[in-house]
Parts: structure tokens; sequence; C-alpha cells
């Protein structure tokens, strides 16, 4: 009953904040400055908005940070203060009121990564994947839940009852072993690379040449 009621709630909430990405996406097409011939049309970003396939779970995240994966880029939306006090391990902070500087670009404007945004929950990451995806970017993904989501799946993980399926009681060792990886109740994994120089992935930021527009014409 309980698990019926969690569900329930959860959907009510996955609808509500469909329906305000949505809102907020229309909000952005009407702007001033809207041109009908920018790189991602009205109708594109709308079904990109809609499709919850942007989502990365936080398992999904912990198997690519165990293994290493270089493919991926974190991104902390959050405040200085926030990030400093704790964060996703290799994590880089873009505050989200800079995520369109000049400076920002190059980051999050990659084709040889996979970039993975977060915050403390998702709408911010929501927000800021909506700004991103109407700029034209590419490989954009939002971390399901953000760093709350990470610590109650992850960090924190919730023992399967015993008539849950094998897949949850595996799922559960799976997560016990990434905690212990993580460093919880011990030294955490960002204080062991912050000893190791150089451990913090190199990334280099790439400007790309923006497209030259047609001059004159018949």
């Amino acid at each position: 009953m309980i698990n019926r009621k969690l569900a329930k709630i959860l959907a009510n909430r996955y609808v509500i904040l469909a329906s305000l990405l949505f809102i907020a996406a229309l909000g952005l097409l009407v702007l001033p400055g809207y041109k009908k011939n920018e790189r991602v049309t009205a109708e594109d970003l709308l079904a990109q908005v809609v499709n919850p396939e942007r989502y990365m779970t936080s398992d999904e995240l912990a198997e690519k940070i165990i293994a290493k994966d270089p493919s991926i880029l974190l991104i902390d939306l959050r405040s200085e203060n926030e990030y400093n006090e704790y964060t996703m391990p290799g994590a880089f902070n873009i505050p989200l009121d800079q995520i369109l500087d000049p400076e920002s670009e190059g980051y999050l404007n990659q084709d040889q990564y996979d970039i993975v945004l977060f915050s403390n929950q998702n709408l911010t990451a929501d927000q800021a994947w909506i700004l991103l995806t109407r700029k034209g970017y590419k490989n954009l993904h939002v971390l399901d839940g953000g760093i709350n989501g990470w610590y109650n799946t992850i960090l924190n993980p919730l023992k399967p009852t015993e008539n849950m399926p094998k897949e949850a009681f595996d799922r559960y060792d799976f997560r016990l072993a990434a905690a212990m990886y993580f460093g919880v109740g011990g030294e955490t994994l960002q204080d062991k690379d912050a000893e190791e120089e150089g451990s913090r992935k190199l990334v280099v930021p790439v400007m790309k040449k923006k497209k030259r527009k047609p001059e004159g014409g018949c």
C-alpha cells in the first residue's frame, strides 16, 4: 500500500514537472529574441522537452564513474558555496546563472563528452537543459533526482523487502558496493582525489567556430 502511494506521489510530481517544463519551453519560444531560423525549431524543442530520455539515473552514473568512463563530463549547476561543500566526484562548477557566459561555452558545447547536468533536484538542471538545447548544444543529459536522488539511491539505499524480485536485491548489492567505493562512513572519494595530483579530469574548453552567414544574394 505504501509503495502504491509513493508511486502515485512520484507520478503526480512528474506530471507537474513536465507541465512546468512545457510552459518554460513555450516561454522561451516566444521571447522577443526568438527567430524562426534558430538552430532548434519550436517543434523540435517541444518534442525533446516531453521526452524523458535525457535523464540519467544515479545507478547508470555510478556505473560510469566506477568504470572510469572517459566520455562523461559532470556539471554542477549549484552555487559555488554548495559546490565547495559537497559535489559529485570530478564535477565542474558552472552555476545556472553563468551557463550562457562565453567562457562556459567551451565546456558545455562539446562533441567528445556526454554532458551530465545536475543540481539538488531536477528543476534547475531541466532549466539549464532547455536553454542549452535551444542553443543547439548536443549530448546533454540530466541526472534524475540530482544530488538528493544520488544520496538516497547510491549513498543511502533502501533495503528491498522479502517479497521483491531478485533484481531488486542485485541492484541493492550494487548500491552497497558503490556506497563503499564512494567512501560512505569514512574518507570520501572526493577527499582521496584531492590528495592525488591531476586526479580531476583535464578538460580543455573547445570553442566551436561559428558558421559565417552568407552575404549578398541574387
